[in-house]
């Protein structure tokens, strides 16, 4: 399998989000969980996307993670890879983005990496370096309160440069509307600065189609799926893709089997999600604090879904308010009650899925993680798209058979966004 592009997200919604803007955008693509075993035998495909767990994890982790799976993807042919975050920029100061882009950048043989998160279809853009959120500047958006990685700062370059080792610079809005052109007269101009990342603004998709066009001719960039949108498209023109979205219909085969939803996120969209999905089908709200404590809350779901999953879809939410889980996290330790969440929910998941479950909704990018590993699924195709940034995805090689599943990050999708999803798994 050679392959054009290849990417590497931090965590499996990114990924899947990513995955669904190339395939979107004219490129066949295959989402893979981690660096796939070599006796797995991946369909022909323009990129792959591997779907990593780096995003919280210590720096020096997800740096020998992310340069592994560099390695993977240059022996398949990348001649580019971007390293896919979170649109919100998701990290703390000691990292994770800035240590990941200065390795891949260094195994790559060095030179500017061009850095966005701009992902203006879903309300992210970026201007003189700031990041914004439907207009609104990051900190005072209601994303800026991650459970992991909180963003109280919405200059990209300051962040940036709290957790690189080189210096950081800025291609302005001015700059990139002036053309491709002008765009790599000036990061000519900042490596000579010995400036190693650079922000780049992006406000329209145009923006977003120049910067894919210049970074294209870089081995390595570091952005959202709106810079994977500009590199797509950027390969369709050099005429090197002959025909795109050949595996979408394969995707959405009927799998039969029953349906169920695991949320954890405790995003405000997905909280306002559960209420309308509790509308229409049985809704299990886990009390955390309970998960904290012992078995006894896991044992009981499973019992509850049990009972009722083959009358229809049920859903099992771990989500609580922002207040809920800071009072845990005070007691407990962010990492400690992160993590106890993720099992718990990845356990009732595969509990769901030994009893007839086929067809699968997950929210939230944690336990996307979580229950994706514990269900060991190698890899997806990537299908067609529920909402902005989540796609449909059929299992490849994975122990149970055939199934759907939807990756949702905990921001993404509408009100409905719960039925919308199932009602395209058959």
């Amino acid at each position: 399998m050679a392959i054009f592009l290849g990417s590497i997200a931090d965590d499996y919604t990114g990924a899947s989000d990513l995955a669904n803007t190339l395939t979107k955008n004219g490129l066949r693509t295959v989402q893979t969980v981690g660096i796939p075993d070599p006796s797995l035998a991946l369909p022909d495909v323009d990129a792959v996307v591997v779907s990593l767990k780096i995003r919280s994890i210590p720096a020096s982790d997800a740096v020998t993670a992310a340069t592994s799976a560099e390695r993977w993807l240059r022996q398949r042919g990348a001649g580019h890879v971007l390293y896919k975050i979170c649109s919100t920029f998701d990290s703390t100061d000691a990292g994770n983005i800035g240590p990941v882009t200065e390795a891949l950048s260094d195994a790559a043989g060095g030179g500017v990496v061009l850095v966005t998160p701009a992902f203006p279809e879903t309300g992210r853009t970026v201007y003189l370096g700031h990041l914004f959120v439907g207009g609104q500047p990051l900190n005072e958006s209601p994303l800026k309160d991650h459970p992991l990685n909180p963003m109280h700062d919405a200059n990209l370059v300051r962040v940036l440069t709290r957790q690189s080792r080189n210096a950081v610079g800025l291609i302005d809005l001015a700059c990139i509307a002036a053309g491709p052109g002008a765009v790599r007269a000036r990061l000519n101009a900042l490596r000579t600065a010995d400036v190693t990342t650079v922000i780049a603004d992006a406000i329209f998709e145009r923006d977003l189609e120049t910067l894919g066009e210049v970074a294209l001719e870089t081995p390595v960039s570091t952005g959202a799926s709106g810079l994977g949108l500009g590199l797509a498209r950027a390969l369709v023109r050099s005429g090197r893709i002959s025909s795109g979205g050949a595996t979408t219909a394969d995707a959405i085969r009927p799998v039969g089997g029953l349906s169920a939803i695991v949320a954890g996120s405790c995003s405000k969209a997905t909280l306002r999600q559960l209420d309308v999905a509790e509308r229409s089908m049985p809704v299990l709200r886990l009390d955390p604090e309970r998960l904290l404590a012992g078995p006894d809350e896991i044992a009981a779901a499973i019992s509850w879904a049990g009972d009722r999953i083959s009358a229809g879809p049920v859903v099992v939410a771990a989500s609580a308010a922002p207040e809920t889980v800071s009072r845990l996290q005070s007691l407990y330790g962010r990492e400690a009650s992160g993590h106890a969440i993720e099992t718990a929910t990845s356990i009732i998941t595969a509990e769901l899925v030994e009893r007839g479950v086929r067809r699968l909704v997950i929210a939230g990018g944690e336990t996307s993680g979580a229950a994706v590993d514990r269900l060991a699924i190698p890899a997806f195709l990537i299908g067609p798209e529920i909402a902005p940034g989540v796609p449909v995805l059929r299992t490849i090689g994975n122990a149970q058979g055939d199934m759907l599943l939807a990756l949702k990050s905990g921001n993404f999708g509408g009100e409905d966004f719960f039925t919308a999803a199932l009602a395209m798994m058959r």
